[in-house]
C-alpha cells in the first residue's frame, strides 16, 4: 500500500502529491464513508438511555463505536494535518521565488513530511488485517528448544523483545507464567498482549526463531546456535459458544509461584496449572493474587486454546495457521538472529534484514512484522 520512498530528486511537491493519492487510496479500502454512517448510527444506539439495561450488548456497542471513531478520527487528523502541510509547502515555494529562502520553513517541511507518511504507513496497515480475531489480544507463548542453556536464555531474550515491541506500540503486557531454566533463563512463558490488532500482528511471529552467537555458557566461548519458538493464539473473554470445557476432563494442579517473571510473579501457593486430559493442552497462571483468579485467568486461556484448536481442525486441509508450526530445532526457522561472527537479522519468509540486531533484541520487530503481513496478503 505505502507509496515509494523519498528520492534525492523528489520535490516536496511531489512528495506530497504521493502522499496525498496514498490518503485518497486509504479512504476507499478502509471504507471510511462507510465508518462515518455506522459511527452515527453507534452514537444513536449510545445515545439510548436504556442502554446499560443489557450489558453485553452495551459493551459490544461502545466498544464498536469506539474502534470505528478511532479509525474516522485518525483519518481525519491525517487529512488534517496533509491540508497544513501543503500550506506550508506553498510558504517554502513563495519564499525560493522571492529569492530569500528560509531554512527554519524548509527544515519544518521536511520532518512534516517524514511525518506524515510514516502515519499513513501506519493507517495502511489496517488494511493488512482480514481475519476474524486480527482486532483481538493475543495471547503469546514461548518455548525454549533445541541448545540447551543457550536455548533456555534465547527465550528469555525473546520474552522481552516482545514484552518491549508491546511497549513500543503502546499496548499492556500481562505476563501470566514463567517457567524458569534449569541453569539460565526460561523453558516457557504464556503472556498476553492486550491492544487493537495485538493478534493479528503478533501472528506474524509464530515459528522458531534461532540465535547465533558465542556461548556465555561455554568455558571455550565457542559459536553456539540455539532455538525457541513462538505461538500465538486470540484471546477472547467468551469462547462458550465455540467449546464446551467438562470439568471431570481437567487436572489441576496448584503450586508456589517462581521463575524470572520477576516483579510481574506473585511468589505464593496460589498458582494453578490446568491439564486438559482429552488433548494433553497444558496451561499455566501465576500471576494473579489468589488461587481462584489465577485459575479464572487459566481457563480463559484454555478455553481459547481449545476454540483455536477446533478451528485448525476445521480447516486443516488448508493448513492456513499450523503450517508454520514447525520442530524447534534446525531447518524450521522463520528468522535468524546471528551476533557472531557477524551482526544480521533476517527473515527466511520475506528476506527482510537489518545489522542492527540490538534494535531487533530491544523490540524493533515492526519491519519484519509488516514485511510478513504483506507476504500472506499476496500469497493468501
Amino acid at each position: 500500500m505505502a507509496g515509494p520512498e523519498r528520492g534525492d530528486d523528489a520535490s516536496p511537491a511531489d512528495v506530497l502529491a504521493d502522499l496525498r493519492t496514498r490518503l485518497s487510496d486509504a479512504e476507499s479500502y478502509l471504507k471510511i464513508g462507510e465508518l462515518r454512517a455506522r459511527r452515527a448510527v453507534l452514537e444513536e444506539q449510545a445515545a439510548r438511555p436504556d442502554l446499560w439495561d443489557d450489558q453485553d450488548e452495551a459493551r459490544r456497542i461502545t466498544t464498536e463505536l469506539g474502534r470505528v471513531s478511532d479509525d474516522v478520527n485518525s483519518f481525519d487528523a491525517i487529512d488534517r494535518e496533509l491540508g497544513d502541510t501543503e500550506v506550508l509547502c506553498e510558504l517554502v515555494d513563495e519564499a525560493q521565488r522571492a529569492g530569500a529562502p528560509e531554512a527554519s520553513l524548509a527544515a519544518e517541511l521536511d520532518v512534516a513530511l517524514g511525518g506524515l507518511s510514516a502515519k499513513l504507513s501506519t493507517l495502511e496497515m489496517q488494511s493488512l488485517f482480514s481475519g476474524e480475531y486480527d482486532e483481538r489480544d493475543a495471547i503469546g507463548e514461548i518455548h525454549a528448544g533445541a541448545g540447551g542453556t543457550d536455548a533456555q536464555d534465547w527465550a528469555e531474550m525473546m520474552l522481552r523483545m516482545y514484552t518491549r515491541w508491546a511497549e513500543r506500540r503502546g499496548f499492556d503486557v500481562e505476563i501470566d507464567e514463567v517457567t524458569e531454566g534449569q541453569e539460565a533463563g526460561i523453558l516457557s512463558a504464556t503472556f498476553i498482549v492486550k491492544g487493537r490488532f495485538a493478534y493479528g500482528m503478533l501472528a506474524a511471529e509464530r515459528g522458531v526463531h534461532r540465535l547465533v552467537r558465542m556461548s556465555p555458557f561455554d568455558s571455550q566461548h565457542r559459536r553456539q546456535t540455539s532455538f525457541a519458538s513462538t505461538d500465538v493464539t486470540p484471546f477472547l473473554d467468551d469462547v462458550a459458544d465455540e467449546v464446551e470445557i467438562d470439568e471431570k476432563e481437567l487436572r489441576v494442579d496448584t503450586y508456589r509461584s517462581s521463575g524470572a517473571g520477576g516483579q510481574h510473579v506473585n511468589k505464593t501457593d496460589s498458582a494453578v496449572r490446568i491439564t486438559h486430559l482429552p488433548t494433553g493442552i497444558v496451561v499455566s497462571c501465576q500471576n494473579e493474587r489468589s488461587q481462584h483468579q489465577n485459575r479464572h485467568r487459566a481457563m480463559q486461556i484454555l478455553g481459547a486454546k481449545l476454540a483455536e484448536r477446533a478451528r485448525e481442525e476445521r480447516r486443516a486441509e488448508m493448513d492456513e495457521l499450523s503450517g508454520d508450526r514447525t520442530d524447534n530445532a534446525w531447518g524450521s526457522q522463520i528468522r535468524s538472529y546471528v551476533m557472531a561472527p557477524y551482526q544480521l537479522v533476517k527473515d527466511l519468509r520475506t528476506n527482510v534484514e537489518t545489522g542492527n540486531v540490538d534494535l531487533v533484541l530491544d523490540g524493533d520487530i515492526d519491519m519484519f512484522i509488516e514485511a510478513e503481513l504483506h507476504r500472506r496478503r499476496a500469497n493468501p
